[in-house]
């Protein structure tokens, strides 16, 4: 893994959440993977997911870029994000890199860390 893949995956995080903040639901949408647009197939069904089911990833308060791991060989960048009530949750994106050489988000998991800002 090069540092221009490195700092590829981070920017394609980056702008997906900026999108979500300013409700852009075709930028967020263009930076997840071919195979979740075929799942969801609409920007909008794809931001209503998001924002019901993660919704620390939709609106956090704080975002702070973690450790690059490998999950079943993929690249799974680690993202420490506090929630709008202070609740700190560590999401794992799967990346997936696409066949031009840019870098697509295939996946998130959100793990509770069990601290609360409150």
């Amino acid at each position: 893994m090069t540092e221009a893949d490195l700092l590829a995956i981070r920017q394609a995080i980056e702008q997906q959440i900026a999108a979500f903040q300013v409700n852009d639901a075709a930028a967020a949408f263009s930076q997840a993977a071919p195979s979740i647009q075929v799942e969801f197939g609409t920007a909008e069904n794809f931001v209503r997911m998001v924002e019901a089911a993660y919704p620390p990833v939709y609106r956090p308060r704080s975002v702070v870029f973690e450790d690059l791991l490998r999950v079943e060989g993929l690249p799974a960048q680690q993202v420490m994000l506090m929630d709008q009530s202070g609740q700190l949750i560590r999401a794992t994106y799967i990346m997936q890199q696409q066949r031009m050489g840019d870098w697509k988000i295939a996946g998130c998991y959100l793990t509770p860390i069990g601290y609360s800002e409150a």
